[in-house]
């Protein structure tokens, strides 16, 4: 091969590797090609980080219906336990109620308990068993459970039989106070015009309302009635639950803790009036 040769294969060998490093450049810079509606692009590792600590910076404005916003613990029914926004709550059994237990293909199991002070009952063969606090539905689980070591698949029929009628307490600056009959779905509003309305120096604002939430704790929760009627909202009225004590203090209570032991509510309580 003479030199002219070796010239002109020495350039046509650049000007291919000239090509090839253009062509790579390009492919690099292009822009990624849209994707079609209804599919999901490939993201980086970094992109995917970037988007979600975006999200997580996002305030929670909450869910929206139609431009309505929610809020946990007030429509929803979210919010404390015990005084969540249960409309019609199954019943509880209490010391002294009765319930009939039948057992569908084991007859001389079928027994009548009724709910010592102790709040336990007895079960024929099977022990003793806590059932203050707890509904029918709940029970009717329980005693399944207690016998099933011993009966193959038991069916279980718990039926209330007999039990203290509902009610709640009123104390305070009320026109009436005293312990009343719990009748049908009753909120905390209904229950003080009940027991006579406010007096003239009862603390509007202020309404507190007991709930036990086991035998030695009870949790309160503060109702301003002034706020409420004023501005017709009643979101804020509580619906009673069988036991409720309502206190409605004549001035201003500096702090209301939120569980406090059942054997000190007494001190909101006038012995003699119950």
């Amino acid at each position: 091969m003479n030199v002219l040769t070796k010239r002109v294969v020495l350039r046509a060998v650049g000007m291919l590797i000239l090509q090839l490093a253009v062509v790579a450049l390009a492919q690099e810079t292009a822009p990624l090609p849209a994707s079609a509606p209804g599919s999901s692009a490939p993201s980086t590792g970094k992109l995917a980080a970037a988007e979600s600590s975006q999200s997580q910076d996002r305030p929670d404005t909450g869910g929206s219906i139609d431009g309505a916003i929610t809020q946990p613990g007030k429509a929803d029914g979210m919010g404390d336990p015990a005084f969540g926004g249960e409309r019609h709550p199954l019943y509880r059994l209490s010391k002294s109620d009765t319930v009939d237990v039948n057992f569908t293909f084991s007859p001389d199991f079928n027994q009548t308990l009724t709910v010592q002070p102790d709040g336990f009952v007895a079960l024929k063969g099977a022990g003793p068993l806590l059932a203050e606090g707890i509904t029918i539905p709940q029970m009717q689980q329980a005693i399944v459970n207690a016998y099933r070591g011993f009966l193959h698949q038991p069916e279980v029929t718990v039926t209330l039989k007999d039990f203290d009628k509902p009610y709640f307490l009123a104390s305070g600056e009320v026109a009436r106070p005293g312990k009343y009959e719990l009748r049908g779905d009753l909120t905390v509003n209904e229950a003080v015009a009940i027991a006579g309305g406010l007096t003239q120096q009862a603390r509007h604002s202020q309404v507190v309302v007991f709930r036990r939430i086991s035998a030695y704790v009870a949790e309160s929760h503060v109702i301003d009635l002034k706020k409420m009627l004023d501005s017709h909202d009643l979101r804020e009225d509580l619906h009673l639950q069988p036991g409720d004590f309502i206190f409605v203090p004549q001035s201003r209570i500096s702090k209301i803790r939120k569980y406090v032991p059942t054997n000190s509510m007494s001190w909101y309580m006038n012995p003699f009036q119950f």
